[in-house]
């Protein structure tokens, strides 16, 4: 549920600094965030964090990816030592 009024929250803003959004749609949004979703500031926990498999994975795609710059690979590098 959090994770629902979080994406609502997102979708609220995301219309508020949209140019192509009317004045009108936009105090609409302002007034949802403030009186529903308390102005937007919804935690969302992160329950269980990353897969570490696929950390690893990623980690190793990146050192092989000839479009990442030699300080992108060392640094994918040093992150897949460490774990």
């Amino acid at each position: 549920m959090a994770e629902e009024t979080s994406n609502k929250a997102r979708g609220y803003k995301a219309a508020i600094s949209n140019p192509n959004v009317s004045d009108e749609a936009k105090q609409h949004a302002k007034e949802v965030l403030d009186n529903e979703l308390q102005g937007g500031n919804v935690e969302v926990s992160d329950e269980g964090g990353k897969d570490p498999g696929n950390v690893e994975r990623g980690l190793k795609a990146a050192i092989n990816n000839p479009n990442v710059t030699e300080e992108g690979k060392k640094t994918a590098q040093e992150k897949l030592d460490a774990l």
